[in-house]
């Protein structure tokens, strides 16, 4: 039998070791995500840098097509052969990107205590923004972060901005990254002088996020934790109204958190 004062030393033995080998696991677990996060990234980047050579080729074939028009129809047929070969695997790179970056930025990676009570906190002081602790991602309501059509960022979601480049600078956040997605609904950009700035909803949503990063640039994001996405109307979290009258619960700005990948 054990006495008193022995059996409190083995709890605390007990204790103190459950302690150790579980914080083990959890941040064995965690650098497994990062190694697996990192590896999807390079076979993204790759990815991305073979969709690009493609494209060069696709033009590179179709200004060699406008030529074989004066040479032989056995000339024109293999060069619209070629088109064809080269859509098709375009657009089979362009849904498999989609699905990779769809995976980064949903790869359930569980976020520090501490910085997933400071986010939630952030969510719920404020009315344009919601947090989604699975995914880790915040959504900001852009008809409150930006004017209809432009892409600067207004004066009232200033200060959410701000504090969630303070939270991301604490400690609890330093190995996480920060990814931008802007999106928008269905309406086509319409004012000329919009379309000038903005020629689709593509480059409304991309220019919007580029504003939300060059805000956090501005308040102490170190730039190499940063990176921005545009999916224009292609992302709709809700049906939009027919006729191309759109759906506010689309126009949006996601803020993914995600693991670094250095």
């Amino acid at each position: 039998m054990l006495n008193g004062k022995k059996l409190s030393i083995v709890l605390i033995i007990l204790f103190v070791s459950v302690f150790i080998v579980g914080g083990c696991v959890n941040q064995m677990q965690y650098d497994d995500l990062k190694a697996q996060n990192r590896i999807q990234q390079d076979r993204l980047t790759t990815l991305e840098a073979d969709l690009n050579a493609a494209q060069i080729q696709l033009q590179q074939v179709y200004s060699q097509l406008e030529t074989a028009q004066f040479q032989s129809s056995a000339d024109i047929g293999a060069k619209s052969a070629e088109v064809q070969a080269l859509e098709k695997d375009i657009a089979a790179k362009k849904i498999l990107i989609a699905k990779m970056q769809e995976q980064l930025l949903r790869s359930g990676v569980q976020l520090p205590v501490e910085l997933t009570i400071k986010l939630q906190e952030l969510a719920d002081k404020n009315d344009m923004v919601s947090f989604d602790e699975s995914t880790g991602m915040l959504r900001f309501k852009s008809d409150l972060l930006f004017n209809s059509g432009s892409d600067e960022v207004q004066k009232g979601a200033v200060t959410s901005i701000q504090s969630l480049c303070s939270i991301m600078n604490t400690p609890e956040a330093k190995d996480f990254d920060i990814v931008i997605v802007g999106h928008t609904d269905d309406v086509p950009i319409g004012k000329p002088a919009t379309r000038a700035k903005h020629p689709t909803n593509w480059h409304l949503s991309v220019h919007r996020a580029i504003s939300v990063l060059n805000l956090m640039t501005k308040n102490s994001i170190a730039p190499q934790r940063v990176c921005i996405k545009g999916y224009g109307e292609y992302r709709p979290v809700e049906e939009n109204k027919s006729g191309k009258k759109g759906n506010p619960a689309n126009r949006r700005v996601e803020i993914f958190v995600v693991p670094s990948v250095k």
